[in-house]
């Protein structure tokens, strides 16, 4: 397949309701905010939701996690040396060419194998992705509700000092309107052998980025696309910046809604046009 010749930007409009779309660990898993309290996903939770829906689509995913995996291997260097054969593995040029080959994720968001060898001095090759996706933002501030549960069972047994009615918090953002921007490079897709159907695939994995994503935090229908946007460019080095493009995406509260928004008809989004750049609007 020949590499991608066009520049793509890319915008993507999700609300969340009622759920927890990305939990700090250094705060308790409370939902992620910036300090002047804006909601907020962070890239590698994206792109961890990106590589989980291309694995539903049958793609070959270098990096998977732990409780989504579809192979028997539990580590990266697993991985790399189980699907690789063994010269590959020790010749950077030869794994750079055969990973980006082999695993989706790798050709599109780039991957560092760092890994030691047994006799060897191991190996370290750094692979730069033309994908890139910044963190999601809430449009305005969002409220954050915390929980306190109870356990109804004793999970560790009768020598456990633990109670069956140990307490336990639960956060949720009651909701926000996110937004999240990305683009894809020509010059890299060439190294990394990116082409256009990887950014088909890429696109729909955006669409349906919350498609079988659900857990306790996040139940069913708790997070929701309400539309991406997909700029092709007419070149490599594209008709616009990045940064113009997505600029052209205007999110704004209703009068009367800038604290009380609670669904997306509460905010009026706008997107102005540029000469010779007509996007694709999928809701």
């Amino acid at each position: 397949m020949a590499s991608l010749e066009k520049k793509i930007d890319f915008a993507l409009v999700f609300t969340v309701k009622n759920a927890n779309p990305n939990g700090d660990p250094l705060n308790g898993n409370i939902p992620r905010v910036t300090l002047d309290g804006f909601g907020e996903l962070s890239d590698v939770c994206l792109k961890r939701k990106i590589r989980n829906r291309l694995l539903d689509a049958g793609n070959s995913i270098f990096v998977q996690s732990d409780d989504y995996r579809k192979d028997e291997y539990r580590s990266l260097k697993d991985r790399a040396e189980g699907m690789l054969t063994s010269d590959v593995v020790k010749d950077e040029q030869k794994l750079y060419q055969k990973a980006c080959e082999t695993w989706l994720d790798v050709r599109s968001f780039g991957q560092v194998f760092a890994f030691k060898g047994k006799d060897a001095a191991g190996v370290s090759v750094g692979i730069r992705g033309p994908v890139t996706i910044q963190s999601a933002f809430s449009v305005n501030p969002v409220s954050i509700t915390s929980t306190q549960i109870t356990k109804s069972v004793n999970g560790e047994g009768n020598g456990s000092k633990k109670a069956s009615d140990t307490m336990g918090m639960k956060h949720r953002v009651d909701f926000g309107l996110y937004t999240t921007f990305g683009s894809i490079n020509c010059q890299l897709a060439e190294k990394t052998g990116f082409s256009y159907e990887d950014a088909e695939k890429i696109k729909k994995a955006l669409f349906n980025i919350f498609e079988n994503d659900a857990s306790s935090a996040r139940p069913e229908g708790s997070m929701s696309v309400v539309e991406l946007i997909w700029w092709e460019h007419s070149c490599k080095t594209g008709d616009y910046s990045s940064a113009k493009v997505h600029n052209t995406l205007k999110i704004t509260a209703k009068p009367g809604k800038e604290t009380t928004a609670k669904s997306v008809e509460d905010f009026d989004i706008v997107l102005n046009s540029l000469d010779g750049l007509k996007p694709e609007i999928l809701k």
